[in-house]
């Protein structure tokens, strides 16, 4: 399990998952229902992209997001 700490982080885990699957940009893209600018700004941690469709392309890709809240020992 990896933590997520930043989109620069997000969009590695995004493109290495990617290329483990031998999926293009373009063929990713279509499948997620984006742009190929939008995944390649995405995979390149742009701060701007909206979350919903990164959600959409983690989704495609098979990968599942969980949310903790941190301890902050109270």
């Amino acid at each position: 399990m990896m933590e997520i700490l930043s989109v620069q982080m997000l969009g590695e885990l995004i493109r290495q998952e990617r290329k483990r699957q031998r999926v293009t940009q373009s063929e990713l893209a279509a499948l997620a229902g984006v742009g190929v600018r939008f995944l390649r700004e995405l995979e390149h941690g742009k701060g701007s992209c909206q979350l919903g469709l990164a959600l959409a392309v983690l989704q495609t890709l098979g990968v599942t997001l969980d949310a903790q809240t941190r301890d902050h020992g109270q």
